[in-house]
Formats: C-alpha cells, sequence, structure tokens
C-alpha cells in the first residue's frame, strides 16, 4: 500500500483518544461512573487492534538504552515544579492553559479508576502517540507517501515540528513537553524503532504514574 493508505492506521487512535477526551471533560460520559477510564481504554484498545495492528512494532532494539531514556525523561519532567516552588504558576505556562486536576475527589479514591488511568497513561498513550507523531508525522513531513520515508528519517523542520506540537499537546507543562519531544524525536532518528519509542514513552508514564499515586501530586496527570 501507498503511504496515504494507511494514514487510518497511524492516525486513527489517536484522534479517537482525543475525541474521548473531550467528551470526558464535557461530563458526556460520566454516566459510566468508575468504569469511564475502563470504557476509554476498551474502546481505543480495540481502535488500536483492528485498524493500527498491521504497522505496529513492539520489538526494543536498545532495551537498556530506551529504559534509561524513559526513566530520564520522567526525572527531567518533575524537576522544574520539585525544584522549584511556584515555578507552573508562572503565565508564560498559564497562558497555554491553568494547570488542574482534572480527576474528582471521588475518582482519585477509586482503586480502579487509578488502575485504568495508569494503563492508559502507560500503555494506550504510548501506542498511539508514538504512532501519531514520530511513526507518521515526522515522515509525513517529508513526503506525503511516507512510508517511503524510512522509521526514523526526517528533516530539520519536521523535527522541529514535531517537537513543537508535542509541546503543545501539554499545555501548561509545555517547555518540559518541547525538550521531551526532542528528546524522543532524538532517539527516534537514533533508534529508528518505533517499538524502542513506545517503550521509552511507557516506561516515562509509569513511572510517573507511579510517582503521582505515591506522592498524590495529581496535578502531574491533568
Amino acid at each position: 500500500m501507498m503511504g496515504r493508505d494507511r494514514t487510518l492506521a497511524y492516525v486513527a487512535p489517536f484522534v479517537v483518544f482525543l475525541g474521548l477526551l473531550a467528551a470526558g471533560q464535557q461530563g458526556w460520559l460520566k454516566w459510566l461512573g468508575e468504569w469511564e477510564y475502563a470504557a476509554r481504554v476498551g474502546v481505543v484498545a480495540l481502535v488500536i487492534a483492528v485498524v493500527s495492528r498491521p504497522v505496529l512494532d513492539f520489538r526494543v532494539r536498545n532495551f537498556l538504552g530506551s529504559l534509561l531514556v524513559g526513566v530520564g525523561v520522567f526525572v527531567l519532567w518533575i524537576a522544574p515544579d520539585t525544584l522549584i516552588p511556584g515555578w507552573r504558576q508562572n503565565p508564560v505556562f498559564t497562558v497555554f492553559g491553568e494547570v488542574r486536576i482534572s480527576l474528582s475527589a471521588e475518582q482519585l479514591a477509586s482503586p480502579l479508576l487509578l488502575v485504568f488511568r495508569t494503563l492508559s497513561a502507560a500503555v494506550m498513550v504510548p501506542i498511539l502517540e508514538e504512532l501519531f507523531w514520530r511513526g507518521w508525522m515526522m515522515r509525513w513531513w517529508v513526503n506525503k507517501d511516507f512510508e517511503s520515508v524510512p522509521m526514523g528519517e526526517t528533516d530539520r523542520q519536521g523535527f522541529w515540528v514535531v517537537a513543537a506540537l508535542f509541546a503543545l499537546e501539554h499545555g501548561p507543562f509545555w517547555e518540559v513537553g518541547l525538550l521531551t519531544g526532542v528528546i524522543y524525536n532524538w532517539w527516534m532518528t537514533k533508534t529508528r524503532s518505533l517499538g524502542d519509542l513506545i517503550f521509552v514513552h511507557g516506561v516515562t508514564n509509569l513511572v510517573l504514574s507511579l510517582y503521582v499515586i505515591a506522592t498524590k501530586q495529581w496535578q502531574f496527570w491533568m
């Protein structure tokens, strides 16, 4: 198939995830109660299994390096707010949205929701974001027939556009989002492996989720 014919496999999970996220923020999924995150994970997992399975590659070619990069990005993510009290309240960050806890006190008290929120962050999000950002967009920026471009190959403009958009996706955490995007993009150009990037992203999000639950620093879950 030509790249344009397989775009859906790379893009659909990301679009569905954003749609469900928006629906949750609007309160349209409240009727699901504590099963809301379970349903969201289930729907996205189904889309990935049905639509994206042909293009997925979970092989990790540089396990130790990817593990260290993933943990390093976690440290980078929490460092500013941990080291500098009030850092995130600076207008340069709040202009992209207020830092707020996205879960209610009732939701935070639900072990079931915390399990599925962690599964979403550590499993679903790495797959759908890496398919979209570094599996598709980095290559699409070079050539609209993106599958003619080897995995991990991009140009300077594509590298920085993807990093910048990845940063904007993270709202008031844009500065650590930008650094994370640069690191993930760089690691993709080094490993040329979708599996490594899914693993790196999964490690970052898993360690961050465990940190959030252990310390109750819920704002990192936005």
